[in-house]
């Protein structure tokens, strides 16, 4: 089935040990090891990788739909480990109220953005290290890292801080996020 295969891209390479039961990615932008539970099969001319539902030993009957419900699982693990060794991710945020701001801070070792969001106080938010971040205006924040579900984890945590609201269409957007405002109360 077409749904169970995935297209390598030239710039990534595998490593494949059945005996270990472990293929490893690797890209321009690292490597990725990733512990099988299926066989899979990979057709070096075409270069296709094939998760199949066969296990590696005999395994019961029950155990065998449990292994044909991981394969779908598999392939999607599968793909996230090529973004993570072929492709940067980068999004844009855009702070939209009066008054709304994020600075950049530097100390020593940590990057903390500091964000004026309209409360009493200022919000300070921890970076990690293997997060690029620029600040090029105010009210834009660039986010630029690898780690596809750790990159979009850290950008929904900084929108929770101010989410948008329908009424008057403040918060913390993507850059061409669309609000459609809700009507306020008529007298």
């Amino acid at each position: 089935m077409k749904k169970y295969c995935i297209r390598i891209p030239d710039n990534v390479s595998l490593f494949y040990s059945e005996k270990n039961k472990i293929l490893i990615f690797q890209g321009p932008l690292g490597k990725k090891s990733l512990k099988l539970k299926t066989k899979i099969i990979i057709f070096n001319k075409t270069k296709i990788i094939k998760v199949t539902s066969k296990p590696f030993e005999k395994v019961s009957k029950n155990n065998y739909k449990k292994l044909k419900i991981l394969q779908g699982t598999i392939v999607t693990l599968f793909k996230y480990a090529l973004l993570n060794v072929s492709v940067f991710l980068y999004k844009k945020l855009k702070l939209i109220g009066v008054g709304y701001r994020v600075f950049l801070l530097n100390n020593f070792q940590n990057k903390l953005l500091q964000f004026k969001l309209g409360y009493s106080h200022d919000i300070y938010f921890k970076l990690p290290k293997n997060l690029v971040i620029f600040c090029l205006k105010f009210d834009k924040i660039f986010l630029k890292g690898k780690f596809y579900s750790n990159f979009f984890q850290i950008i929904s945590s900084i929108r929770l801080l101010k989410k948008p609201e329908p009424y008057k269409g403040k918060g913390i957007l993507y850059e061409n996020e669309k609000i459609s405002l809700k009507e306020g109360k008529k007298l």
